[in-house]
């Protein structure tokens, strides 16, 4: 008998058998988890599209990143606390302060004057965006036994895909009509809706227990993943990566995250306990997560970019351009998400998808000018393809593997893992088009003189101002942002080549069904006998 994945983490003693709901209790809790999703899941894809047209008001593309960065660094460091704080008082009420959060963040972000100020109020929305989704994802793993979860995660997976076709789209047409403040007043309407359905059907049985909120654990994660972010994003491409303020945030960064782990050993309540990672299952995905969050959002932050300084589409048509990569998502993610749940097994999904996503990366770093949109658009159906099969197949398989009273500390985790790759990774996409990008420009001008590749350089701040400029200056600014995107595309074939090793050495954990407990590592599919341990700690 082959080695089996333990059920449990950290030798967690069992919790009581599961209460799981019928076909027709889960569709109407669904219909309040999907209404809060389809928020968050909306107000990333509508955003991407007005950014060109945000940093281009504000005159700074320099810190395009970081309306983005400031987003997905709140909701990385406050969706640990999310999970945990709703294992102890109930998903229902947290969920509701998750939209609350969100809807307040996103008034002030479309009362914003200037682009600090339009950052600092992302941060709020990100706050309640990393309720969300942690919370949507636990309270599935709560209601659904693992078996069944590929089935109803298409539901999931048709939220996301009508959310990344109306968003671009939505986007752009806001932007071009009534203009780029109104992509956050959309979010009133649609969240005061979600906001009723959610206070209506989304009530669960929850049995209070006495806990202890680790905060401390809370704001150390939250300062080691700032004082990382600074350091890539700001200090080390202004100041240089070896100045003293760079390799102080560097050093305070890695100082706070050992910090962190013993905080988590000590306290009785842990945010993210540390015993979830004695599990090569779920320590292999959450590192999975990471490098898939890294590669992911460098492609959605600058192929709109591209498409508008480059191509020179509106943001409407830029949003339309998208759908290739929208279509590659929706169309992978619902049949692997059935395959699943027929067949308990996963671990293949992850592989392909770590291909996939590493292929599309070399095809988009060959861009240029002159790129047709028809190859683009294979790029983009590629790249959708590999994030759709694993999207929301790596929740599960994490979930799967621990025990069923740490579930939305487990989900919210793994959902941790994943956004602060992508805060991580948007920042170093950043820094490495503001670098790249005079380093390129210093080869491509004739001549060139510092000061004339510092004004090309700015005027890349603004897609009105770059397409203001007369040729040949406009040509040589173009042709340098191009080869510096194709430099940020090069950047995450690393990150996906480490991500492909983990997929492939991760152990797979057959999926229990809605009576039995999980599936020994390596038993053959047509063998239903179950361990009994296993049984024992699943229920």
């Amino acid at each position: 008998m082959s080695t089996t994945e333990p059920a449990t983490a950290g030798g967690a003693a069992p919790d009581s058998g599961p209460s799981y709901l019928s076909h027709k209790q889960i569709l109407v809790i669904l219909g309040g988890l999907m209404a809060g999703m389809f928020l968050a899941a909306l107000d990333q894809s509508i955003v991407g599209t007005a950014l060109p047209r945000i940093v281009s008001e504000f005159n700074s593309l320099d810190k395009l990143s970081w309306v983005v960065t400031a987003y997905l660094l709140t909701s990385t460091a406050s969706t640990p606390l999310w999970g945990k704080i709703s294992d102890l008082y109930g998903r229902r009420p947290l969920f509701i302060a998750a939209i609350v959060t969100f809807l307040g963040g996103s008034v002030l972000s479309a009362l914003s004057q200037n682009i600090e100020q339009l950052i600092g109020f992302r941060a709020v929305q990100g706050l309640g965006a990393g309720g969300l989704m942690s919370l949507a994802f636990a309270t599935i793993g709560d209601v659904i036994p693992p078996r069944e979860r590929g089935k109803y995660m298409g539901y999931f997976g048709a939220v996301f895909g009508l959310s990344s076709v109306a968003g671009p789209l939505l986007g752009g047409l806001l932007t071009d009509g009534p203009g780029w403040r109104w992509i956050f007043w959309i979010n009133v309407p649609i969240g005061l809706v979600a906001l009723g359905i959610v206070a209506a059907v989304l009530k669960l049985p929850h049995v209070k227990r006495s806990h202890k909120i680790d905060y401390l654990g809370a704001s150390t994660v939250a300062a080691a993943v700032t004082s990382l972010l600074l350091a890539v994003s700001w200090s080390g491409p202004s100041n240089g990566w070896g100045n003293g303020t760079t390799l102080a945030l560097l050093i305070g960064a890695v100082v706070l995250a050992v910090a962190f782990v013993l905080i988590e050993l000590r306290v009785s309540e842990p945010i993210i306990p540390m015993d979830l990672f004695k599990g090569r299952i779920f320590s292999g995905y959450a590192g999975y997560a990471f490098l898939l969050g890294f590669a992911m959002f460098g492609a959605l932050i600058f192929l709109p970019l591209y498409l508008q300084a480059v191509k020179d589409l509106s943001p409407t048509r830029s949003g339309l351009a998208l759908l290739p990569m929208i279509v590659g998502i929706f169309s992978a993610s619902i049949p692997s998400g059935q395959m699943m749940s027929k067949s308990g097994r996963y671990k293949h999904f992850p592989i392909i998808s770590a291909v996939l996503v590493g292929g599309a990366m070399v095809l988009l770093s060959t861009l240029s000018l002159t790129t047709p949109y028809w190859q683009l658009a294979i790029y983009m159906f590629v790249m959708g393809a590999g994030l759709g099969l694993s999207m929301q197949i790596t929740v599960t398989a994490a979930q799967n593997s621990v025990p069923r009273q740490h579930m939305g500390t487990a989900t919210s985790t793994m959902t941790f893992f994943r956004s602060m790759g992508g805060a991580i990774g948007t920042a170093v996409y950043g820094a490495v088009l503001t670098t790249r990008l005079k380093t390129h420009l210093s080869d491509i001008v004739p001549n060139a003189t510092q000061s004339m590749v510092d004004g090309l350089a700015k005027a890349a701040n603004s897609v009105q101002a770059l397409h203001g400029l007369k040729e040949p200056l406009k040509g040589f600014a173009l042709h340098g942002l191009v080869d510096a995107m194709d430099d940020v595309f090069l950047v995450s074939l690393p990150f996906l080549a480490i991500a492909l090793i983990l997929a492939i050495i991760t152990p797979e954990q057959r999926l229990a069904g809605r009576n039995e407990g999980p599936k020994a590592e390596g038993e053959g599919e047509g063998d239903e006998s179950l361990e009994s341990s296993a049984a024992a700690a699943m229920h």
